[in-house]
């Protein structure tokens, strides 16, 4: 991350009053069929224009987004993703998600980003391509992993927690780390509300997926507190490990949801909503006049008593998406700036 744009991010992170993250799914198309989504099986090819998405981008540098992840379907499957990646890396601290299957083939699209993200879910490549429901996709993804870490690009790999894979995740995490190969992850969950105006469909549930050793959970979060104090490549945070270890020891949620105040999620046609799981609230285009608005007021005090997911970059965002979570954030991830400080 060059000097100026690491001055403006920092300027607009310390901001009171205004959203600090977002998730923007650029696409609804898809070429993979992971079996605990249903993205795959809703798929549209209609989308925002490049323009469009330009506007909107300035639109959340106006309202303070500091973050900006690239999601779907995968990013990487519109024609015009280059240009995208482009604007967005010169506003956001920008991160990119790829189910590994498109990025080798994009590499100079890539280079300006400061995160790609590979979606790789086990180190068995029969039961990596079970999950992705494709032929091949655990060769496509690990290749690509070594094609863009070669290639000097900042890749990280984020495996989804399931039961399928509970009990490899520390192996999985001792595998990329120990080759300088930052790990972040998800917690698999689904979409609970099934309604027509819901932002973007998602999850769906898959009874096998669902984690039912809950003990296993809870030694995989005491175990990977122990790992970070030593590899500073685990990228997830105490604060959310704990958080994530009272979710299965007490079966109770400590954070309030923080959804259309420290984040907010944009589908593919810009529309936009606290998070993918609720209704939308309107368009992106109309986010600075109904910010402040009561409606958003309203909404807001909605989102904060919802217990309908535990998708863990939501509740990472509610514990992190203010000012002051963000000083104990840097605290916290201190030692990991090398991972975004370099010349671009």
């Amino acid at each position: 991350m060059g000097l100026k744009k690491m001055a403006n991010i920092a300027a607009r992170s310390l901001v009171w009053g205004k959203p600090h993250h977002a998730q923007w799914l650029i696409t609804r198309k898809c070429n993979y069929k992971c079996l605990g989504c249903n993205v795959w099986k809703e798929q549209d090819t209609k989308e925002l224009s490049l323009e469009k998405i330009k506007q909107g981008m300035d639109i959340l540098k106006a309202a303070g987004i500091v973050e900006l992840v690239l999601s779907g379907g995968d990013p990487l499957l519109r024609e015009d993703i280059g240009e995208i990646l482009d604007y967005a890396a010169e506003r956001f601290v920008t991160t990119v998600y790829d189910n590994g299957s498109m990025a080798a083939k994009k590499i100079d699209l890539l280079r300006k980003v400061d995160f790609v993200t590979l979606s790789i879910d086990s180190l068995d490549e029969n039961k990596h391509d079970f999950i992705k429901n494709v032929p091949g996709a655990w060769k496509n993804a690990m290749e690509t992993v070594n094609i863009l870490q070669k290639e000097g690009i900042n890749v990280s790999v984020s495996p989804t927690i399931s039961q399928v894979n509970l009990y490899e995740i520390v192996e999985i995490t001792k595998y990329f780390t120990e080759r300088g190969i930052p790990v972040w992850y998800c917690l698999y969950s689904y979409d609970t509300i099934q309604e027509p105006n819901q932002l973007f469909r998602i999850g769906k549930p898959k009874d096998e997926f669902i984690i039912t050793d809950k003990e296993a959970m809870i030694k995989l979060c005491d175990t990977l507190l122990k790992m970070k104090k030593t590899n500073k490549q685990i990228l997830i945070t105490d604060k959310l490990l704990k958080c994530t270890k009272t979710l299965y020891t007490e079966e109770k949620r400590i954070w309030k949801c923080n959804a259309l105040q420290s984040f907010l999620v944009i589908d593919h046609m810009g529309k936009i909503a606290g998070c993918h799981n609720q209704p939308s609230t309107g368009s992106i285009f109309d986010l600075q006049k109904e910010w402040k608005s009561k409606k958003y007021k309203e909404l807001r005090k909605q989102y904060k008593i919802c217990t309908k997911c535990t998708y863990l970059c939501y509740v990472f965002y509610s514990l992190y998406g203010t000012p002051t979570g963000h000083l104990s954030l840097a605290l916290e991830q201190r030692k990991n700036a090398s991972l975004l400080l370099k010349k671009k």
